[in-house]
Parts: C-alpha cells; sequence; structure tokens
C-alpha cells in the first residue's frame, strides 16, 4: 500500500475515505463553511481544506462521483483534474453543473474522488517518419466500432 501524507488546512476538513474495502477512488469532500450554490451552466471551485503529498512517479486523479455526476449533472469541469507530485497546494474540485437546475452543495458533502496512480514519464523525440501500422491516420470512428 502507498503512503500519502495530508495536511488539514481547515481544521473542518474530511480526510479522504473509501466508501468499501476495494474503492479505486477515495471521497472528496466539500469544506465550505457553508452551503455553495452552483447555478445551472456555471462552475464553482470547491474546497476540500486538504493538501496532499503524493510520492514522485505518481498522481492524483480527480474524477465525478457516479451518484451526484448522474443524479444531478455535478462533475469536474475539466473531466479529470490532476494533482502532481510537487504541488503542495489545497485540493479543490472544479464542479461544473451540467444540469438545468440549481445545485447546492454542502458543508462536509461527497464532491469527487481521487485516485492516486503511477504514470510513466518519456521523453519525445522529434523524427521525421513514424512507424507504419494498419490503422494509419484513422480516427474518431475510423475503425467502425461503436
Amino acid at each position: 500500500m502507498i503512503k500519502v501524507n495530508f495536511k488539514k488546512l481547515n481544521e473542518k476538513a474530511i480526510a479522504p475515505t473509501y466508501g468499501t474495502e476495494f474503492s479505486a477512488g477515495a471521497d472528496l469532500y466539500a469544506c465550505e463553511g457553508g452551503e455553495v450554490k452552483i447555478k445551472a451552466g456555471e462552475t464553482k471551485l470547491i474546497h476540500t481544506g486538504l493538501s496532499l503529498e503524493i510520492p514522485e512517479g505518481y498522481a492524483g486523479l480527480i474524477y465525478a462521483r457516479s451518484g451526484i455526476a448522474t443524479k444531478r449533472g455535478l462533475a469536474p469541469a475539466n473531466k479529470v483534474g490532476v494533482i502532481d507530485s510537487d504541488y503542495r497546494g489545497e485540493i479543490m474540485v472544479s464542479l461544473y453543473n451540467h444540469s438545468s437546475a440549481d445545485q447546492t452543495i454542502a458543508d462536509g458533502e461527497r464532491v469527487a474522488q481521487l485516485v492516486i496512480t503511477p504514470f510513466l514519464k518519456v521523453e519525445y523525440t522529434e523524427t521525421d517518419n513514424l512507424t507504419e501500422t494498419v490503422r494509419g491516420t484513422g480516427g474518431f470512428g475510423s475503425t467502425g466500432k461503436n
């Protein structure tokens, strides 16, 4: 198991928690000191009151929680937030309201989920030629599969 240190920037902040033993993502909680209204079609930054120390070679990925995304239309505005291992500021969730109704986030409500994952660091090398493949330059539905 990988250890990730966190710091409470607000005494009312709630540590990330896993919903079940085999959950991939840990829930992140709103720490706003009150309710936050997100109008239809609007984006708001939701504070968590936490900062993290993600180990080198790993990243934190912030995903939507399926419950508030499907039932209330609230999901991260950038689809997946990326937290680099050298970032030490507050973790905030950029929530976008996809629904046609205003939504309210309660203090302490679960607003997103955090997945810590390893990544590969690569070296990008410019070249005049790339290897040939059967697919070639076909994209955006070119394989004929739905």
